[in-house]
């Protein structure tokens, strides 16, 4: 989902529940075992500095760049993350679209040559693997709006050499490219937005299509020559909101060879309040459909996790409204739901999913692929 910014989680530390089934309280307390554990769409910050700063925004646009603290290298470490594509440049709001993207870049390229030792770009696949070697946490550059490429389709090349390797075609509305998943019309891509997946697959960078509407999806999947991606979605046929995908978008991603990231979000379930076990059965029902060479995660949150409820239900609330102004929330999203799963938050939530995947009998293979191999596999198709 992206800001204003909706990546704040609760941390929970490294205890589980005490009303979790045994076998999850276990596996808590146990590592990854080296596993690659790639998030398709997440953030690098510290939320609990955002609402100290009062720093609650009217858009969904980020700021140019975080100002990461010990705190946000610490959780990620004991996290086990492997590599993160965050959010970039222009989303929505009042900016000049292309001049804040090239600002925000200009500003993460400054974030990763201060923290070298703890970051690295990604360009590439095998970078991943490099990250891993070395310790490191991968981070990829990607959008979630592509109106800043919408006037000049060539443009794809200059955000592609500054280190851009993910671009979403649409958010939530309507852009020149196509509609977004709340747009009641569902007219698809535009000649644009063809002209635009052209580009990026000459280019070979990922097309993403979270937040497109059902016939945009359908019809991007039809025009790309390589595999595309919805690296943070739910499963319609589990929650029918418009920001899940149908099992007709996630089988013909599968049969083009592409990937599939669920996130822990609120629109999992019509309540919009999702545990653990919703995030699991969107997991499951997506591996029936595509595969389980297709499926992985794509949270739509931080590692590290809010310490103030109350003061970040405060701002929840200013949030949502916010959005709802802008013309950019979501069917789903309401003040009391939360962007993120109350029982899967904070460092321990990647181990915290390896115990309930394990727990519910799936093999460790498939669980390596769901947590980070699917993901490397695709990237390697796509970005060589």
């Amino acid at each position: 989902m992206n800001g204003v910014d909706r990546r704040g989680v609760i941390t929970l530390g490294a205890t589980a529940p005490l009303w979790a089934p045994s076998a999850v309280r276990a596996s808590v307390r146990e590592t990854l075992h080296g596993m690659l554990v790639i998030n398709a769409l997440g953030g690098l910050d510290d939320p609990n500095r955002e609402l100290t700063a009062e720093n609650s925004k009217d858009t969904a646009t980020p700021t140019d760049a975080p100002d990461l603290d010990a705190r946000v290298f610490q959780d990620v470490k004991s996290s086990g993350l492997t590599a993160v594509n965050i959010t970039l440049g222009y989303v929505s709001g009042p900016q000049d679209p292309v001049d804040y993207t090239f600002k925000s870049i200009e500003g993460w390229q400054g974030v990763l040559r201060e923290h070298a030792d703890a970051l690295l770009l990604v360009r590439t696949a095998d970078d991943i693997l490099k990250a891993k070697a070395e310790a490191k946490v991968g981070v990829i550059f990607g959008f979630q709006n592509a109106v800043q490429v919408a006037d000049k389709p060539e443009r794809v090349d200059q955000f592609g050499e500054l280190g851009v390797r993910v671009i979403q075609l649409t958010y939530n509305p309507h852009n020149p490219l196509g509609d977004g998943s709340m747009v009641a019309e569902n007219q698809g891509l535009t000649p644009i937005g063809r002209e635009v997946v052209e580009r990026l697959n000459a280019r070979r960078l990922m097309v993403d299509l979270s937040h497109s509407g059902e016939r945009t999806c359908l019809d991007a999947i039809a025009a790309s020559k390589a595999p595309i991606s919805i690296n943070h979605t739910g499963c319609r046929a589990l929650c029918d909101l418009p920001r899940n995908k149908t099992d007709a978008e996630l089988r013909c991603v599968a049969q083009r060879g592409g990937f599939v990231g669920i996130y822990f979000m609120p629109f999992l379930t019509a309540i919009g309040h999702p545990t653990a076990a919703d995030v699991v059965a969107h997991i499951e029902h997506a591996v029936q459909v595509c595969g389980e060479d297709h499926v992985g995660i794509g949270t739509d949150g931080s590692v590290t996790g809010i310490d103030d409820l109350p003061a970040y239900q405060g701002a929840l609330a200013r949030e949502v409204a916010a959005r709802q102004k802008a013309g950019i929330g979501a069917k789903g999203e309401r003040a009391d739901t939360y962007p993120f799963v109350v029982d899967l938050r904070g460092e321990g939530q990647f181990r915290r999913l390896v115990g309930l995947l394990r727990a519910r009998g799936h093999r460790e293979a498939r669980i390596e692929k769901i947590m980070g191999k699917n993901f490397l596999r695709f990237a390697r198709d796509v970005w060589g």
